[in-house]
């Protein structure tokens, strides 16, 4: 019995482990713009059975009532996204998109592929293509001519720039936005970007300002949606958490000591 409490005990200490390092991450990240923050959902493990229930008990049709299921520990189910709006924070940049509501830029990357994020910080290079911190271009490209002096982003994400000696702005293009499925499906790959897996199913053309589509809004950028309350309240129940198997360990250790004594 001791040595199956040990095992059992190991689960929790590995799960309560896992819970604190998705924690940490949300709270190193609680000023990453777009950032969305993780949860953890666990399982229990499968039983031993002891004693089946339901299991007849004599000629008579007894049955068992209950039964003796012995449960082996815990385990991490997964690690999914909240993908839950973050505070808009005003920055006066005028390549600068928020999201309100549902929607991913689209950004193409080096290879070719195309990854999606909830970062709006933009800035046209040497060429005017608007791109990411990283140089990646925005997807469909927004070229902004180099003599422009005002840039104009419209909720429905149509850009429009003045360029100098004119008196009337003109389209430099319109920023379309992505929706999926499952978006805790999308895979993190750094850089606030997303990839599409098969869990969150392909991309999804929506148009903004439709019904369950959001819109954007220029100067701003989306805040992480970590909340430290929440985090560090969680941080202390997976603390105590990992207290409490380790406690088990301790007894454990301490009940196979007394039988060693007692065979001595």
């Amino acid at each position: 019995m001791a040595m199956r409490s040990l095992s059992i005990a190991a689960t929790g200490l590995q799960a309560q482990q896992l819970h604190v390092e998705v924690i940490s991450n949300n709270i190193a990240n609680i000023n990453t713009n777009g950032f969305k923050r993780q949860e953890v959902e666990f399982q229990d493990l499968l039983y031993q059975n002891v004693q089946r229930a339901g299991t007849n008990t004599s000629d008579s049709g007894t049955v068992i009532p209950a039964g003796i299921q012995l449960g082996l520990g815990v385990n991490a189910g997964s690690v999914y996204r909240i993908f839950q709006q973050g505070t808009m924070n005003l920055t006066g940049g005028k390549y600068d998109v928020a999201i309100q509501g549902r929607g991913f830029f689209k950004i193409e990357l080096p290879t070719g592929d195309f990854a999606y994020t909830r970062a709006g910080s933009f800035q046209p290079n040497t060429d005017g293509d608007l791109v990411t911190p990283e140089g990646y271009k925005l997807s469909p490209g927004i070229n902004i001519p180099g003599d422009t002096v005002d840039v104009t982003i419209s909720p429905q994400g149509e850009v429009s720039v003045l360029q100098m000696g004119q008196n009337a702005a003109t389209s430099a293009g319109k920023i379309d936005f992505q929706s999926f499925i499952n978006e805790a499906g999308l895979e993190g790959i750094g850089d606030n970007l997303f990839r599409e897996t098969a869990a969150s199913g392909p991309p999804i053309d929506i148009t903004a300002g439709d019904a369950g589509a959001g819109t954007f809004l220029q100067g701003y950028l989306e805040a992480s949606n970590v909340d430290p309350v929440t985090e560090l309240t969680n941080l202390i129940t997976a603390q105590r958490g990992y207290e409490f198997n380790s406690k088990v360990i301790s007894a454990s250790d301490d009940m196979m000591k007394t039988i060693n004594e007692i065979r001595n």
